[in-house]
């Protein structure tokens, strides 16, 4: 690497967005980080090594494009924005020279991504996220790189409340469980709403997922489809308990019943107190023997 990158200003990205025409917009959740330290926190709580490959999601005008290739050894940002994703690697050339081999732009809807050119694997997820799809860009991106050892994604606050959410708690719910499939999840520091332009009107918080290193359970997709369709099931109607709310899941009260009973679940309990290892076993992909050491 040589040098580092000069990182973008508020002058910097108004001029950028009006050199471009562009104008933020709530469809595709764009505020743009501008402020350098917010920026440096953000890839210093990922813990990037120079040999990480990052993948981040919604590059944008570059603030945090320009600090992850400072870090890591590549960068590959999912624009789909085609005007953001076609001026990204002249702002990285202008601004980070010695970096811009380094980076690859696949202009594409984050949620459709299945795998990235020349076969990259990511060993990192860095963004932040577009709010109005965070959850289920996560989610996919995590289930479609199992490469990812780590996730540090920025969220709105009460997105990453809800996320890193423990068993038991009022916010605990589908996000929570489906996160802790992939692995640990936990708050990773608040960011405060004048560093963006514009001023978005909530505020935002930062997750990391270290994903398991080895999986207690199976994680291939046939597999995980019938975890999170339990899940789902479970919280659609969160005021019930168990054995009446996975009803139709398992074909008849009686039949929740007796699959409960035999994953070591209470049929009276409700789906906020199950961990994410519970939901896994009335999947049926737990062994046996792993049950009684495991948190229900």
């Amino acid at each position: 690497m040589t040098g580092r990158a000069a990182l973008l200003g508020p002058a910097d990205i108004r001029s950028l967005a009006a050199e471009l025409g562009i104008r933020p917009t709530k469809t595709l959740g764009q505020n743009f980080v501008h402020d350098a330290n917010t920026v440096r926190r953000i890839v210093t709580s990922a813990d990037l090594s120079p040999t990480d490959v990052v993948l981040e999601v919604g590059p944008g005008l570059g603030s945090l494009t320009l600090a992850l290739l400072d870090a890591a050894a590549a960068v590959v940002a999912v624009e789909i924005d085609p005007v953001l994703a076609a001026r990204l690697p002249a702002t990285v050339t202008e601004r980070a020279p010695g970096r811009a081999a380094g980076l690859t732009v696949v202009p594409a809807d984050a949620l459709r991504i299945e795998q990235l050119p020349n076969g990259i694997q990511p060993t990192a997820l860095v963004a932040n996220l577009p709010y109005n799809v965070s959850v289920p860009v996560l989610l996919h991106l995590l289930a479609m790189f199992p490469t990812l050892r780590v996730a540090l994604v920025m969220v709105q606050a009460e997105v990453a409340e809800r996320l890193a959410a423990e068993p038991g708690s009022r916010i605990y719910g589908v996000p929570s469980v489906k996160a802790g499939f992939f692995g640990t999840v936990r708050r990773a520091g608040s960011v405060g709403r004048s560093v963006f332009w514009p001023v978005p009107q909530v505020e935002s918080g930062l997750i990391r997922i270290d994903r398991y290193p080895t999986s207690p359970w199976p994680t291939d997709p046939t597999f995980r489809s019938r975890v999170f369709a339990v899940v789902d099931a479970a919280f659609a109607q969160r005021r019930k308990t168990l054995r009446a709310a996975l009803t139709g899941w398992a074909g008849s009260a009686a039949a929740a019943e007796r699959r409960l009973i035999a994953a070591g679940i209470d049929p009276a309990a409700r789906g906020e107190t199950l961990a994410t290892a519970a939901f896994v076993r009335l999947a049926g992909g737990w062994p046996d023997d792993r049950r009684s050491s495991e948190s229900p």
